[in-house]
């Protein structure tokens, strides 16, 4: 199958992922290729044909199963696009661990990070080597992702960091998650907060190798934060969503960052909001939310 552009979007049956899967697949062309994927075979072919009938949509879009924490999968899948169409264009890395506050945060430890923060590093670390020039890869996080928002005696697993120091951090914070002594360590109770952390500090570290030749060939590393999104992962957290966006509109701020060009050097390798590269040390600590969740 010849193909101009390949896009790849994780966690794409619903939410945030199933919306950026509709916008690439309107904004890209006939020739164009967008993959939806997630864990459930059925599931993701039902959301690949809804999105093919859907009003507006031009390129071809097609389900791949891909359950992101197995890494030897998402290592496959690279490789097969690098073989079937000499690698790909744009990926986006959405997944995310649905958590409750009511949940045990060291209970659901091991599932929340190997979703949020393995699979990142494999996806950085297999798709980067197979992104085009000009491509762009970005990893949805959150504002809670600045190095502000962990207590200061933290700062230095994340801050300068290589991916390996970062990989290692993660592990060492889950060990201390089930071994119970995170709190006292510093780390905060909310699993949200270091896994989003230490998703923009992968980027970073990534970033920090490429950054001179991916700007010479107009390409984007990069996370990017939507903005609070109303959807059934999110609704739990927060009582007020007066000012939420709906997954299309998040989706489409998104995409405005994705197919820009060139790329702006104040973007590359930073988390993106709006249109902004947020400072990597704001943000505070967010102890109020800790009183609210079950250890």
């Amino acid at each position: 199958m010849n193909v101009s552009r390949i896009a790849l979007v994780t966690g794409a049956n619903q939410g945030l992922g199933r919306a950026l899967v509709e916008g690439l697949a309107a904004r890209m062309g006939p020739d164009d290729l967008v993959l939806l994927t997630g864990r459930d075979r059925r599931r993701v072919a039902d959301a690949a044909r809804e999105v093919t009938l859907l009003p507006g949509t031009r390129a071809r879009v097609e389900g791949r199963v891909l359950d992101v924490t197995d890494t030897d999968a998402i290592a496959r899948l690279a490789e097969d696009l690098r073989v079937r169409h000499a690698g790909v264009d744009i990926v986006l890395s959405n997944a995310v661990a649905r958590l409750l506050p009511e949940e045990s945060q060291s209970a659901r430890a091991d599932e929340f990070i190997d979703v949020s923060n393995t699979a990142t590093h494999a996806i950085l670390r297999r798709f980067g080597p197979v992104l085009r020039p000009g491509g762009r890869l970005l990893v949805v996080a959150s504002s809670l992702g600045t190095l502000g928002r962990l207590d200061p005696r933290l700062h230095h697993l994340f801050d300068g960091a290589s991916l390996d120091r970062v990989e290692a951090a993660v592990e060492a914070w889950r060990d201390a998650v089930h071994a119970g002594t995170a709190e006292e360590a510093g780390w905060p109770r909310w699993l949200n907060v270091p896994s989003k952390v230490a998703q923009v500090a992968a980027v970073r570290a990534l970033a920090a190798e490429r950054r001179e030749r991916d700007l010479a060939t107009d390409t984007l590393i990069a996370a990017v934060c939507p903005g609070m999104v109303d959807t059934a992962t999110s609704r739990p957290w927060f009582s007020d969503f007066s000012q939420a966006r709906s997954p299309a509109d998040a989706a489409s701020a998104v995409l405005d960052v994705v197919l820009a060009t060139p790329v702006d050097p104040a973007l590359y390798g930073g988390l993106i909001r709006f249109g902004k590269a947020l400072d990597w040390y704001g943000g505070t600590p967010l102890v109020e939310q800790d009183r609210l969740l079950t250890p």
